[in-house]
């Protein structure tokens, strides 16, 4: 419990950290004390991480030894063994109970401490079904039947997962953590948002970055690409939206150079045709009278991508014209600050998340807007998505997410309930949400509440502080399913390999 608070405070001031310069840039000094007692903060937390992590790794050896020692005879048997005791303590009638007696299991290994109890438990149980056998022997077929079905259950607990996820690409090069990865559709890149007051588009076969735009002032908070056109567009801590040009160069694409070379070039010893194109200048900023006062946390492009959706601090949305780069419409409402926006796929709505424990859906499909508010969590939502079926998926601070029908706002079809903060999802074409936490672990549900996996977290792979954003490839690009970021400065191409009934 101690280290999963950490882990969520650590989260909220990493936040807070890459945004400082956004707030106060004038007061260096000030600036420069917070800077240094984040610092300290993260040191001490990655301590307490490490120890903790050290625990957990003697912890799952220790049972791995232990189910290694059972022959696949003896763990089945004692596996039976917990169905038949489960049955003695949860049933209510008497020739259910005790139906069939347990048979009796060899002796296991003195040093099996697993072994050992599923022993005890197994003599304890066949001690009362022996007792009661007399009165039961009616019912015997039908509960030797019962306990046959529960127990392969049980076995089928002891499988390998049948999940295999790694991870296949490595990106890194931004000087601060990154808020936002996205991946193209039809094109092997994808895009990053950073804290450094840059966003970069990398090309997967080589993990380089092609692109690094520079037009922001503040702390790019957000990354999404033009269905069709090589347009990307983002929202930063200046207070504006830009739509800048991601045509790249292909020729650079398929170079296998360092992605953190390239980016820091300070010694000036990099020769020409390595330098990373930059770009500074926007094809369209949205910004002026009528538009955010304080910071755009997100910005999303609408399905006829002739409109996009803006989100901020000021506790806003606007609706803007691409053409004009005018502001159609505010939609105000929430009581605090945004956190999150985003469009359907086809359909003119969107969905706004704000620290007000709620998120809203907005229908532009009729000449005058629709709005409708869903409620249910208990602390900030931190993303709203739209998902197959006319569903949306909400994650949260409280550490849930829910899943909703567009039709029904009053309650969630499901809910999914985790050990940390949640940021910002995705959701697969296929149904699954991959869900990143403060405490940096990816974890994998499906709409109806199940969990699918839970992605390595190792010395060797994974992210090392928290996890921000996820991101699912339509179509696998160059083996790479799944794209992660975080504040460790690093993306990861996760491929992931799902049971066929997924």
């Amino acid at each position: 419990m101690k280290s999963t608070t950490t882990a969520t405070t650590t989260g909220n001031k990493s936040r807070l950290t890459s945004l400082t310069e956004d707030i106060i840039p004038e007061d260096a000094s000030y600036r420069a004390r917070l800077h240094y007692l984040f610092a300290q903060i993260e040191k001490e937390f990655d301590q307490l991480y490490l120890e903790n992590q050290n625990l957990q790794d003697k912890l799952e050896n220790a049972i791995a030894n232990s189910k290694d020692s059972l022959t696949p005879h003896d763990t089945q048997r004692s596996a039976a063994a917990g169905v038949a005791s489960n049955v003695v303590l949860s049933g209510s009638g008497g020739a259910s109970l005790a139906a069939t007696p347990a048979t009796p299991l060899a002796p296991l290994g003195a040093g099996d401490e697993i072994g050992a109890s599923l022993l005890a438990a197994a003599s304890s149980t066949h001690k009362s079904l022996k007792a009661k056998l007399s009165s039961a022997t009616g019912s015997k077929v039908k509960a030797s039947n019962k306990i046959k079905a529960q127990t392969s259950r049980i076995v089928s607990s002891f499988k390998a997962q049948t999940v295999v996820s790694t991870v296949v690409r490595e990106f890194g090069g931004h000087k601060d953590g990154i808020w936002q990865v996205a991946a193209k559709t039809g094109q092997p890149i994808i895009g990053t948002a950073s804290a450094d007051h840059t966003a970069c588009i990398w090309g997967i076969e080589s993990a380089r970055c092609l692109l690094q735009y520079q037009g922001h002032v503040g702390s790019v908070n957000s990354i999404k690409f033009h269905q069709h056109r090589d347009l990307v567009l983002t929202g930063s801590g200046d207070g504006t939206a830009h739509i800048w040009q991601a045509a790249v160069n292909w020729e650079v694409a398929k170079k296998g150079h360092s992605s953190e070379e390239e980016l820091d070039d300070s010694d000036g010893q990099l020769e020409d045709r390595d330098r990373v194109d930059t770009l500074r200048t926007p094809l369209c900023e949205f910004t002026g009278p009528g538009g955010h006062l304080s910071v755009v946390v997100a910005a999303d492009w609408l399905s006829s991508m002739d409109q996009i959706i803006t989100g901020s601090w000021d506790r806003t949305a606007i609706l803007w014209d691409v053409e004009t780069a005018q502001p159609l419409q505010p939609l105000t409402g929430h009581d605090h600050e945004l956190t999150h926006v985003s469009a359907h796929p086809a359909q003119r709505l969107v969905v706004t998340a704000s620290r007000d424990t709620t998120f809203r859906l907005w229908d532009f499909r009729d000449s005058i807007p629709a709005v409708s508010v869903f409620q249910g969590h208990t602390e900030t939502v931190t993303s709203s998505v739209f998902a197959r079926d006319d569903k949306v998926v909400s994650g949260s601070d409280d550490r849930t997410i829910k899943v909703w029908e567009l039709r029904n706002m009053r309650s969630a079809l499901a809910t999914i309930r985790t050990d940390s903060s949640v940021n910002r999802l995705a959701v697969s074409s296929g149904g699954i949400i991959a869900i990143p936490h403060d405490n940096r672990q990816i974890r994998l549900f499906d709409l109806n509440g199940q969990r699918v996996a839970r992605l390595p977290r190792t010395s060797r792979q994974g992210h090392r502080r928290m996890v921000s954003s996820v991101a699912w490839a339509e179509e696998p690009l160059l083996n790479c399913d799944l794209f992660s970021c975080g504040f460790d400065r690093r993306v990861f191409g996760w491929s992931i390999v799902l049971p066929k009934d997924n």
